[in-house]
């Protein structure tokens, strides 16, 4: 498997793939990845995205997506690319987006295990009243990714 370490603005964050994007490790949740890896085409067009992304100039990405998970998860995963920028949702209306209202937890859970952070924008989802809540990236980097998507300082 391809793999492609790199700094970003918020720190190093490493991607991995071969035909697709499998795989987005942030800042503090790097395995020992034995040095800087194999930059493939893909690799760096994902790395090119994501810092056009941090710098404001991108608000999409252009990359095939390919995130295992089970169908639950995926589904979910399908709901959070459907967020527009700038735009947040509760993880009870992901919920009812995927046909499972109760499901509030496990929505949670699908968010925590998403292998494609930013990708497929888990920042997006807050808990009720708007309330930040967990990240793999740290709150610090979900609240700076919701101040970019809002237009706010956040660098």
């Amino acid at each position: 498997m391809a793999r492609l370490s790199f700094d970003t603005p918020f720190g190093p964050m490493a991607l991995e793939g071969e035909a697709a994007l499998t795989r987005l490790w942030l800042p503090g949740t790097l395995p020992d990845l034995a040095g800087r890896g194999e930059e493939t085409p893909l690799l760096r067009a994902a790395r090119e995205e994501l810092l056009a992304y941090f710098a404001g100039e991108r608000r999409d990405f252009d990359l095939p997506l390919e995130a295992a998970g089970t169908a639950f998860q995926r589904s979910v995963w399908e709901a959070l690319r459907a967020i527009p920028w700038g735009q947040t949702r509760t993880y009870g209306e992901i919920a009812a987006a995927v046909g499972r209202p109760k499901a509030v937890r496990a929505v949670g859970q699908a968010n925590h295990v998403n292998p494609l952070p930013i990708f497929i924008p888990c920042h997006r989802v807050v808990g009720r009243g708007g309330a930040l809540t967990g990240y793999a990236g740290g709150l610090d980097l979900k609240g700076a990714l919701l101040a970019l998507e809002s237009g706010k300082e956040c660098l």
